[in-house]
């Protein structure tokens, strides 16, 4: 099923671009042409490469030729040509073309740390082939001054070569002992993804690539010997910055964000050593490559006229192919994958998720196409590829047949969002509209985690928004005018009026009994808690409304005249606001009782809260319906024979005393009257004697010393006091225990499940799959019920892992943990995460047999 959310893009008056969401839920279907799947593909078929014809720059030298578009119109390719004549001392032919930037401009810093021990790496052999490749190379850069000989050098590396796509060996140096002993360069890189999206939907395009980039910034002069290399012929180092640092990547980057500072962003492009000109229109492009130009000569760097080419419609950018019509996935890449086998070991599964990963943006539902792929990762490395996995990956490939088409958003035009929600994973597509078709922008795909799967449909649905507009609407929306949802809900909350008098309530009913659970706060501060246990059957609902009603009961008796209500049952809530309608005649009769209550207050506010925010009034109804016969004094326990909503009707009333069995008691202690029965007065006058008369009131006294009163006297009376005292059985079930214990007592009864657990960390055991050697175990001390998971490391953050998914997303956030001393459970972040969601962080006792 998929859904549309339409996002209006517009602008104000001070020009600032705005985002409104105004449809989400409505189903899309049918055939109307504003209908959209959620995995459209352009179905034009895959744009051709643009024929290019060479230009030759100078007659003198025919063989010195760059490519520009064949399809010019003539006065265009008259203009470029001539532009290209104009400035031909730009391009480089070979090494000695290259004079390089000046030191005054840039150059490369290795800041070796100078407590490295400098390290002479043992030299290498090579065969004749690449002997004579190194032997040729070595001259090239001889002769470009690009390297020269160096004597002593403390640090020394070895060549290394490797293949070009053109099947000639590219000389590199081993420099990892070098780039170990230099501080990493967080100079930033742009994001490809940024670069490419602000290059499509412009008319014309010029490709430039730098002639050996990194060689045209020259080395720090004392940092030159460093970068010593040894070959046949002897010892050499680089005068200029050579491939294979550590930071050439940044320095380089540093200097063409200083060359076209005016540029970027506006008519160029720019990542690393490929350099792109852009025009939305042909006509001005001459005007951005000239300026293009002036930039190169300005600071001497030089162009391969190779890799160059000019006025051209589209092309290959940053693995890409960019044109005006949008953003096409490069087609090298369908091809590799077409080519692929179905994968047969762990890292051929592995290489086919990394290459669906980078195509990820251009893919629909990309996680629910690709899941089949994650179950066979998850087996370890008796992985295997299944009818599911064969259908997926036949299926991928049929998909990536036609090439998707994304494409680029128009200031000021309106994007429709579609949302996609499975089983597994929740999807979504941005899309603009172009002369009643709809176009894809962006696609994105996200698994659910094992909590977020058991989330109902429509939660689902807001989850897959939320995904959506952090990672598609983000990149395209600069700044929202209007206050969000979320602000705008803030804003409600912080003008609130603060209520003096706060109300907790909340209903619990299993298939044994029912109760409730009300907490009443007082503006000064105090606290009423009220425990109520049903006498009769009571529905989860009617146990909340119990609870209400009790609780307004509650508040009037205390004198409230105003009071704001928390509940945790969204039924009873939006049934009190008038926003859910209630239906059964129990629950209209329990709602108008309840409103009649609330009538009785100058102003109220009733407020639904999540379980977790009302944990007081939620435990209170847990213990009412449980079948306990012993409470705390602090906590008064009512009784309910009937349900509220039965009114018992009175017919008369009448006012006396009322005997009772301690009235002749009373009668004799008070007046000396005794029954007629001899019997039945010597039972009353041993009864008489635990009691004694004081203001009127009937009192009962202690056993011994009653019995002292009473005129009777043995040398064991206290003795025997004491011993029938302590063998009383109803004083040993029911009295208040006063008496202190020795010593403090831990007490770690468990309340209720999943409230307290106990969390250890068993090993080094002998090492399993993945590596792991250690083991974290979790047990809840109510239903005994075991948590574990392999670890490879015993790291604080792995614990944090551990109790976030094994503990807090499946049971929900417990009351107290139980751990050991270890620095794993003892850090400063396993701390913080117990502060923050209220958990308490209990330590054992260390034992040491």
């Amino acid at each position: 099923m998929a859904r549309r959310a339409n996002l209006s893009i517009f602008k104000d008056k001070a020009g600032m671009e705005t985002l409104s969401i105004f449809e989400v839920d409505r189903e899309v279907q049918g055939d109307n042409p504003e209908n959209f799947e959620l995995d459209p593909r352009d179905k034009m078929s895959r744009e051709k490469e643009e024929p290019t014809e060479s230009v030759v720059l100078d007659e003198a030298e025919p063989d010195k030729t760059v490519k520009i578009r064949a399809r010019l119109t003539e006065q265009v390719k008259k203009d470029v040509t001539s532009l290209l004549k104009e400035y031909k001392g730009i391009f480089a032919w070979c090494h000695e073309d290259m004079p390089g930037i000046d030191r005054s401009v840039i150059s490369h810093n290795l800041a070796v740390n100078e407590k490295c021990k400098p390290i002479v790496q043992k030299r290498r052999s090579f065969n004749t082939e690449r002997s004579a490749a190194i032997k040729e190379e070595v001259s090239k850069l001889l002769a470009a001054r690009s390297i020269r000989e160096v004597k002593y050098p403390e640090w020394v590396a070895n060549v290394v070569l490797v293949k070009k796509k053109n099947n000639q060996w590219r000389m590199c140096v081993d420099f990892t002992d070098l780039n170990k002993a230099c501080p990493k360069d967080s100079f930033p890189l742009p994001r490809i993804d940024q670069l490419v999206d602000a290059t499509a939907g412009h008319e014309t395009l010029s490709f430039m690539d730098a002639y050996s980039g990194y060689n045209q910034i020259k080395m720090h002069k004392p940092d030159e010997e460093k970068t010593a290399f040894t070959t046949d012929q002897g010892l050499y180092c680089y005068t200029v910055m050579p491939f294979g640092l550590k930071n050439a990547g940044a320095t380089y980057q540093r200097l063409v964000n200083k060359m076209f500072a005016r540029q970027i962003g506006r008519n160029m492009e720019v990542y690393v050593d490929d350099m792109l000109t852009k025009s939305i229109t042909a006509d001005i492009h001459i005007d951005d490559l000239r300026e293009t130009f002036d930039v190169l000569v300005r600071y001497g760097m030089k162009l391969n006229p190779a890799k160059c080419v000019f006025g051209v419609p589209s092309g290959r950018f940053l693995g890409y192919q960019v044109h005006q019509r949008g953003i096409e996935v490069n087609p090298e890449k369908i091809q590799a994958l077409a080519k692929m086998v179905s994968p047969r070991t762990l890292k051929d599964v592995q290489k086919l998720t990394g290459c669906l990963a980078s195509l990820s943006r251009f893919i629909a539902k990309s996680t629910d196409r690709c899941l089949p792929f994650f179950k066979a990762l998850k087996k370890g490395k008796g992985i295997e590829w299944n009818e599911d996995c064969e259908k997926a990956f036949q299926a991928l490939k049929d998909y990536l047949g036609q090439a998707p088409l994304l494409s680029k958003p128009k200031t000021g035009e309106m994007l429709y969002m579609y949302l996609s929600v499975s089983e597994a994973a929740t999807s979504s597509v941005l899309v603009r509209q172009e002369h009643g078709i709809q176009k894809p922008i962006y696609y994105t795909s996200k698994a659910l985690l094992p909590a977020e799967t058991r989330y109902s449909p429509t939660e689902k649905m807001a989850l897959a928004l939320i995904i959506a507009t952090r990672k598609a609407v983000a990149d395209f929306v600069a700044e929202f005018i209007e206050p969000s949802i979320e602000v705008a809900r803030m804003m409600v909350e912080q003008n609130k009026k603060v209520f003096k008098w706060q109300l907790r309530v909340d209903g619990s009913s299993n298939t044994h009994s029912s109760g409730a659970g009300v907490v009443v706060s007082t503006p000064e501060g105090d606290s009423v808690e009220c425990a109520l246990g049903f006498d009769f059957k009571a529905t989860n609902n009617q146990a909340e409304y119990e609870a209400l009603i009790a609780g307004l009961k509650v508040c009037t008796v205390l004198g409230a005249d105003e009071v704001e209500i928390f509940s945790d049952s969204q039924v009873v809530v939006n049934q009190v606001l008038d926003e859910y309608q209630a239906r059964d005649e129990s629950m209209i009769t329990y709602l108008e009782l309840a409103k009649e209550l609330l009538g009785r207050f100058k102003e109220y506010r009733i407020v639904h809260v999540p379980r977790e925010e009302n944990e007081q009034a939620d435990t209170l109804a847990k213990l009412a319906s449980a079948t306990i016969n012993i409470w705390p004094k602090s906590i008064s326990m009512i009784r309910l024979l009937q349900p509220s909503i039965v009114r018992s009707k009175e017919v008369g009333a009448v006012f006396g005393e009322k005997n009772s069995r301690i009235t002749p008691i009373k009668e004799y202690l008070v007046n000396d009257v005794l029954p007629r029965d001899p019997l039945e007065a010597k039972r009353l006058k041993y009864k008489a004697t635990r009691y004694s008369v004081l203001n009127g009131e009937l009192y009962k006294m202690g056993l011994a010393h009653k019995t002292l009163r009473q005129g009777f006297f043995w040398p064991t009376l206290f003795a025997d006091a004491k011993r029938i005292a302590a063998r009383c059985e109803a004083c040993q079930k029911i009295a208040n225990n006063i008496r202190q214990p020795p010593e403090l007592l831990q007490s770690i009864t468990s309340p209720w499940p999943f409230a307290m657990w106990g969390i250890d960390l068993i090993g080094p055991m002998p090492t399993a799959t993945g590596g792991a050697k250690h083991a974290i175990v979790a047990v809840d001390y109510f239903t005994k019920w075991v948590e574990a998971e392999p670890l490879v490391h015993i790291t604080e953050v792995n614990t944090i892992s551990f109790v976030k998914k094994n503990i807090m997303y499946r049971f929900g956030i417990p009351k107290t943990i139980i751990t050991e001393n270890g620095t794993q459970f003892d850090g400063r972040k396993f701390r913080e995460l117990c502060d923050k969601y209220g958990i308490n962080n209990y330590y054992a006792s260390p034992a040491h047999p």
